[in-house]
């Protein structure tokens, strides 16, 4: 990013409206790295903030019915919520019992939110790094659309603008087209992660492949593919489609098309790592086809089953790193192990929402291919 861009997001004078950032109970984490990053700037900017962030809270009756509370003035305010409706960490009580916050919770507090704002702040800004109902995005058969109705309440609510990362589908945008919308991928954080946590970590075309886990995820694996140069193979995903377990048609068989993957290091990407078996099910069949090192990554690591049988995979080396982004809540458990690598992606959050509220083109911003260049370049990579 040129130095010209970064002393506009770090002038106070410059903005839209007063910088509010509201991180809801399950986003705080992520809130609090955000906002060290925005008052930094602003004080480069020669500009003193102590946070800008605002105080919320969402509490519950013993019912389980719930409110939004903002605690100081959002008026005038280009206000940003931050929500992660993967958080299943979040617990509340109900009728005595302990019960885990789901996505369909998160979601229902994000608009006590923004009902709480009362229609006074100057602008509403969503970031919902996992889209809601985003894997409910296209129907089939007589089925709900959670996505679509999802973001048409959010534009009816009065939000501007809604940033998300790595969306099941982006086309699902077209439920909102005169609202701005957002799908922001993380790529140039990953391979800077991957430079900096895998030992002799060269990407050249002799020694290196992406591999697409299906045909779903091509296209992001075709980006990294392209801005490294390499090779690209795909598995395509044979199901049954005469049955339905867990929501989904099983799957049969994964089937291989691409170059031979022979002492080649391979990195596979996707979305979601959700049970985890269809993305181990490709690193055994990579590893008969005798692949080297196989890393994989997923935007949102969340690992629904446990981790028992990436443990497993890892000790067998099957797998020899897994990298997922802090843009969803990542357990002390899955933090622990050997194998996994946090990708941080606040700084990149917080250049966002810099650019946003200074009504600044996001495009510099959300190409990443200048940074990948330098990136490329400062470890020697042709």
């Amino acid at each position: 990013m040129s130095q010209n861009i970064k002393e506009i997001l770090f002038d106070d004078s410059n903005r839209v409206a007063p910088l509010g950032v509201i991180a809801t109970q399950s986003a705080t984490e992520l809130g609090d790295k955000i906002d060290n990053y925005l008052v930094s700037w602003a004080k480069e900017g020669g500009n003193t903030h102590n946070t800008f962030l605002i105080e919320s809270d969402c509490p519950r009756f013993s019912s389980g019915d719930g409110k939004g509370i903002i605690k100081s003035t959002v008026r005038g305010h280009d206000l940003f919520i931050l929500v992660d409706v993967c958080n299943h960490n979040c617990k509340y009580d109900m009728f005595g019992k302990e019960n885990a916050m789901s996505p369909d919770d998160h979601f229902a507090d994000l608009k006590r939110i923004i009902q709480a704002a009362g229609g006074k702040a100057h602008r509403i800004n969503v970031i919902m790094p996992s889209l809601y109902g985003g894997r409910q995005h296209r129907r089939s058969y007589r089925e709900s659309l959670d996505c679509a109705v999802a973001l048409q309440e959010l534009a009816s609510m009065g939000v501007s603008n809604i940033v998300t990362f790595d969306a099941h589908d982006p086309r699902v945008q077209n439920a909102i087209p005169l609202t701005g919308f957002d799908n922001v991928m993380p790529t140039y954080q990953v391979l800077k992660s991957m430079f900096k946590n895998i030992d002799s970590f060269k990407p050249c075309k002799d020694s290196f492949m992406i591999i697409s886990p299906d045909e779903g995820a091509i296209s992001r694996n075709m980006y990294y593919a392209s801005v490294l140069g390499v090779d690209l193979g795909m598995f395509y995903k044979r199901r049954d489609y005469s049955r339905i377990v867990n929501g989904r048609n099983p799957i049969v068989a994964h089937e291989y098309l691409g170059n031979s993957v022979e002492g080649k290091d391979v990195f596979i990407a996707d979305d979601i790592i959700s049970s985890g078996e269809s993305m181990l099910d490709i690193a055994y069949e990579l590893k008969k086809r005798k692949a080297n090192r196989i890393f994989t990554y997923a935007t949102y690591a969340i690992f629904t089953n446990g981790l028992d049988l990436f443990d497993k995979a890892y000790a067998d080396g099957i797998i020899d790193g897994v990298f997922g982004t802090n843009l969803t809540y990542i357990s002390p458990e899955l933090k622990s192990r050997e194998w996994f690598n946090e990708v941080d992606v606040s700084k990149y959050i917080a250049y966002l929402i810099a650019a946003i509220n200074h009504d600044v083109s996001t495009s510099l911003i959300l190409d990443p291919h200048e940074k990948i260049d330098s990136l490329l370049k400062k470890y020697n990579i042709k």
